[in-house]
């Protein structure tokens, strides 16, 4: 059996104990002419999946929509029959919020099946990327709640963001992703569930959906693949609520990294190109850029040398179109050298290795926030390696390492075993000396 998450979230929402709950099924349940004698130890086995009989399940839907003043259905309880919808006639919204804030709870568990999901590929996968590209678009995303929602909130949920996002820049995903979801459940879920205009609710989901993009790329870079396209997919989600189609772009630019890890190379491609032609004017330089050049990456995985060198045209294109202050926030990582690493992978993977030394030197002679530094000597030591230069990529790997250190990111140890591998592979002469250096970096377990 697996555990009721969205039982456990509406509990928490509505406020009610597990004995609270007992009580009033109780209660609803003599109304109809049934003597149930349920207790807190029967909730305990439906929140750990067990199907309660009878009317039961439409009684607990009955007390929790007296509760929280709306309707709730089977589906809403996590108590549906497979195949069968029994949602009641609410806005699809509304039920997503209910599931959404039923993840956030629960990753805030720990709940190792969470963790060990693999992402999902094919139509499931293709979906939420569809469905964010096409009609119908949310008419109105006002809500009735307990709790008065402004300005002020949006603010906390950009200055959150902000705030994660910096975190996981210095520290990594795996030491800032506990944090960005216990925010989530405990400081936005409510505010979702509050009341606002259509206007302020416009505003409060696209300052979700970006917070919630940050979540993704935490769990990305602990390599909980599965739960990191769990909410990508929420914020996609929550970007189409806002109305604006550049957030959803930058999410599917998300998504278009994590299928290029995953060596869905044709999915990238196709991903790509819908958030830039749904996105069309809405898509900044700088997001442009960087869907280009993932274009070109895959391309180049691809063997399709036509494709790439055309997207790499594009990028570098866009790139010269950035002007610093008039980006929005979430498009800050692109920053200068990006696009010239981006396009030092998919020269290398064509295999024209002095295009990509140039491309890879200019990124490095670049200046980056030190995650962004590490990727871009990797990717020079990796070429130099290539090229025979062994003993010039000693000194960049020296300082990866020294770089590295103190961060919590298996995306970043993915890439220190990597060049250690092939720096020992070498054979250059201070290739046992310089690997110990990496040694050192990832001694402490994660």
């Amino acid at each position: 059996m697996q555990s009721n998450a969205l039982l456990d979230a509406l509990l928490a929402e509505a406020g009610m104990s597990h004995a609270g709950l007992a009580a009033y099924v109780n209660q609803a349940g003599r109304a109809r002419g049934l003597a149930l004698r349920y207790e807190h130890t029967a909730v305990a086995r439906w929140l750990k999946g067990q199907r309660p009989r009878g009317q039961v399940p439409d009684l607990i839907c009955e007390v929790l929509g007296q509760r929280l003043r709306r309707p709730v259905g089977l589906d809403d309880i996590g108590l549906g029959l497979p195949g069968r919808s029994t949602a009641p006639h609410t806005t699809p919204l509304s039920g997503f919020v209910d599931r959404a804030t039923a993840l956030w709870r629960t990753d805030e568990q720990s709940r190792p099946h969470l963790l060990s999901a693999t992402a999902v590929t094919g139509t499931p996968a293709v979906i939420p990327v569809w469905e964010w590209e096409n009609p119908p678009e949310d008419a109105d995303v006002s809500r009735d709640g307990p709790t008065a929602i402004g300005p002020e909130h949006i603010e906390v949920l950009r200055a959150a963001r902000v705030h994660y996002e910096l975190m996981y820049r210095r520290a990594g995903g795996m030491a800032t992703r506990s944090r960005i979801v216990r925010f989530l459940g405990t400081e936005t879920a409510p505010m979702l569930r509050g009341s606002y205009s259509d206007a302020v609710g416009r505003r409060l989901h696209r300052a979700t959906g970006s917070l919630v993009a940050v979540a993704g790329i935490c769990a990305y870079d602990s390599d909980a693949h599965g739960l990191a396209q769990r909410y990508f997919h929420q914020a996609l989600r929550l970007a189409k609520a806002s109305g604006d189609r550049g957030l959803g772009a930058y999410v599917i630019a998300l998504i278009v990294n994590q299928s290029l890890h995953l060596r869905e190379f044709r999915q990238a491609v196709a991903f790509a190109e819908a958030a830039l032609r749904a996105a069309g004017r809405d898509t900044t330089p700088a997001l442009a850029a960087d869907l280009y050049a993932m274009q070109a990456k895959a391309y180049a995985q691809l063997g399709d040398t036509r494709a790439a060198l055309a997207c790499i045209r594009h990028a570098e294109g866009a790139a010269e179109r950035i002007r610093p202050g008039s980006e929005p926030d979430e498009t800050g990582y692109v920053q200068p050298g990006l696009v010239n690493v981006q396009v030092a992978e998919a020269l290398l993977s064509l295999g024209d290795l002095d295009g990509a030394h140039e491309q890879a030197a200019t990124a490095v002679g670049t200046p980056a926030h030190d995650r962004g530094r590490v990727h871009r000597l990797a990717m020079l030591c990796e070429v130099q390696l290539r090229q025979g230069e062994a003993d010039r990529a000693v000194a960049a790997v020296a300082e990866m390492a020294e770089t590295a250190k103190g961060m919590e990111s298996l995306r970043l140890r993915d890439r220190l075993r990597t060049v250690r591998e092939q720096l020992l592979a070498s054979g250059c002469a201070d290739a046992e000396e310089t690997a110990q250096l990496i040694d050192g970096a990832l001694r402490v377990p994660l």
